[in-house]
């Protein structure tokens, strides 16, 4: 794992040595182990920051040349089915002198091409190649995006990065405006979704995505992975069930290779204490686990991760969060996103990483199982409105006001007043009204979404389980984005690799295969893990809520952390720069405060744009 940093200039205009090395130093703590440069004067020059965590030697420093002199090449990440690439390689895997994967990556890049390598990828990565022969450059980012790459492309200098805060440092782009399309999406999706950046003419690689820009300054974009269309294939439940446990097994058993301590981080739900179990299956020695708590019987399920260390007999590391012993890295955490970030469990992330770090180098966790096999109560939330859609608005307003009345929205709930699922859906993600936002920036109201922001443009397909379907997709792209990022940020900023079993495309695509009534989303959540975690720990029940990683911030807002958000929040140079209007916020600050109304999402969303804000001036 690794912190990577490029400029690829047509008008050869490379930024200084000196200057180029100051940003690279920015993702420092992604890469604490060793900083190495290579330049190609006036075209191209790349930097990298090593955390090491295969082939400990120089033999895996990077940039990398491929054998040939052809390629250059730096790679943020981890390769798991690298060693399967080399026995494709004929006999040239003996010429290959290091055992780590930025090797085999080098020498597949020689025998196949970008292209072909990437898409033979079963990994977690970011990798740009320039391609000496050609003079064009390459930029790729793994299936799911779970490692971050950035880039600003002006037409004539592309520069990369691990982190955006390198590219909003960058001269060719600091002094670059704010996207206000970008800006909206942001304060209602709480997060700024890849492909966009904040700034203009920045931007993020899409999961999937191959981006080639040539000598000339043509840019063309390909795919080299794609969530699969709906398939019923498998329909019997114990088969499905078999093979999604060995397949999850196998993945859990590939990314156990480490040249430095192993970890895994442990809540009391079902994703991490599976991947433990798993995990715990492989190794001989005790494993390292590790979990937060708070200061709120409501978000606190750590007494649940204690009974399934004790179980796997793991060595446990445990801390409780409150308001008051977070304060301290509130700002901290919130920077090491390098953007405006409006997750609050970004603090338990970034928390539980900092303790995690002085054990291990690597960890296990079990993000995607709730994209993946139906885990957000949300799903159902759409679902059960699926045949009201057919009818008009007055009919479904209707139908609706009954069921309040009656049955308290047992049958029917708010979602049935959007248009289409898709609207509903975008809805449950943004957690404050359109009038409120309009309200605060009144500039927004005349704004549109980026134009190419369609993830949750879908009406209503012809069966429920093609809407459960699209609605995975939907969140796959959607909101797990947020939930890597988060992840990523959060862990690199203190030197520790996150690998997410669940996340590899072989089970992405055999999961989809099982067609959805397997699944029973409609009654169950996450119907078959939790049938395999019941396997592994027989006598412990999991919460039937999703709780995570969480803490009490709205309660927190209103104590501990009230004066700094009044602080951050009415600060003056602040609100002029993005058109913000003072009165409303302090009105929306004091009803919080007050306890009027949760503004807990709006505040906190908010609060991280002035952080990022401050950090970049």
């Amino acid at each position: 794992m690794c912190g990577i940093l490029g400029q690829f200039s047509l008008n050869n205009n490379l930024i200084p040595k000196e200057q180029f090395q100051n940003i690279l130093a920015l993702s420092k703590s992604r890469g604490p182990d060793q900083t190495c440069v290579e330049i190609v004067p006036k075209r191209v020059q790349f930097g990298f920051n090593r955390l090491s965590v295969l082939d400990l030697s120089n033999k895996g420093s990077q940039p990398i040349w491929s054998p040939s002199g052809r390629y250059l090449i730096a790679f943020n990440g981890e390769i798991y089915n690298h060693q399967s690439l080399r026995l494709e390689l004929g006999g040239i895997e003996k010429q290959i002198k290091s055992h780590g994967d930025t090797a085999t990556l080098a020498y597949s890049i020689d025998a196949n091409g970008v292209i072909n390598t990437i898409k033979k990828l079963e990994g977690m990565f970011a990798i740009a190649v320039w391609d000496k022969l050609k003079d064009c450059i390459f930029l790729s980012r793994d299936f799911a995006g779970i490692k971050p790459l950035f880039y600003g492309w002006d037409g004539f200098n592309l520069v990369f990065a691990s982190q955006y805060n390198q590219i909003s440092n960058y001269p060719h782009y600091r002094n670059e405006k704010i996207n206000h399309s970008v800006l909206k999406l942001y304060l209602y999706q709480h997060f700024i979704p890849p492909p966009f950046g904040i700034l203009e003419n920045t931007f993020a690689v899409f999961p999937g995505e191959i981006i080639r820009i040539n000598k000339h300054g043509e840019l063309e974009k390909i795919n080299h992975w794609s969530f699969p269309d709906f398939d019923d294939t498998i329909t019997n439940e114990q088969d499905a069930q078999d093979m999604i446990e060995n397949e999850i097994r196998i993945s859990v058993r590939e990314q156990l290779n480490s040249d430095v301590p192993l970890g895994s981080f442990l809540s009391g739900g079902v994703d991490s204490p599976l991947i433990s179990s798993y995990m715990n299956n492989y190794l001989s020695d005790r494993i390292n686990t590790f979990s937060i708590g708070s200061d709120s019987i409501i978000h606190d399920e750590s007494y649940l991760s204690k009974m399934y260390s004790k179980e796997l007999k793991s060595k446990h590391y445990q801390m409780q969060m409150t308001a008051e012993n977070s304060i301290e890295y509130l700002d901290k955490a919130l920077i090491s996103v390098g953007e405006p970030f409006g997750d609050h469990s970004i603090i338990p992330s970034w928390k539980l990483s900092n303790m995690a770090s002085s054990k291990v180098t690597v960890l296990l966790s079990g993000d995607g199982g709730d994209e993946i096999f139906f885990g957000y109560e949300r799903f159902r939330s759409i679902a059960k409105n699926y045949w009201l859609w057919n009818y008009p608005f007055f009919f479904r307003y209707l139908v609706r006001g009954i069921d309040r009345l009656v049955s308290n929205e047992k049958y029917i709930n708010e979602c049935i007043l959007s248009s289409t699922p898709g609207e509903a859906h975008f809805g449950l993600h943004s957690h404050q009204s359109k009038n409120l936002i309009n309200e605060l920036i009144p500039s927004l109201s005349t704004v549109t979404f980026p134009d190419i922001f369609n993830l949750y443009k879908y009406t209503k397909p012809d069966s429920v389980n093609k809407l459960f379907h699209i609605m995975r997709r939907v969140e796959f792209y959607g909101m797990l984005q947020k939930t890597l990022a988060k992840v990523d940020r959060a862990s690199m900023a203190n030197s520790i690799e996150v690998r997410v079993p669940f996340l590899k495309k072989k089970i992405i695509e055999q999961v989809i295969k099982t067609g959805i009534q397997v699944h029973q989303p409609m009654t169950t959540r996450k119907k078959i893990l939790n049938n395999l975690l019941q396997k592994s720990y027989g006598n412990i029940k999991s919460e039937s809520s999703k709780k995570g990683f969480s803490v009490p911030i709205s309660e927190w807002i209103r104590t501990s952390y009230k004066e700094l958000f009044h602080e951050k929040l009415l600060d003056r140079n602040f609100c002029q720069s993005f058109g913000i209007n003072m009165k409303k916020i302090e009105q929306i600050l004091d009803q919080h405060i007050n306890g009027k109304i949760d503004l807990k999402a709006p505040l906190f969303t908010l609060y991280s744009l002035s952080i990022w804000n401050a950090a970049r001036k």
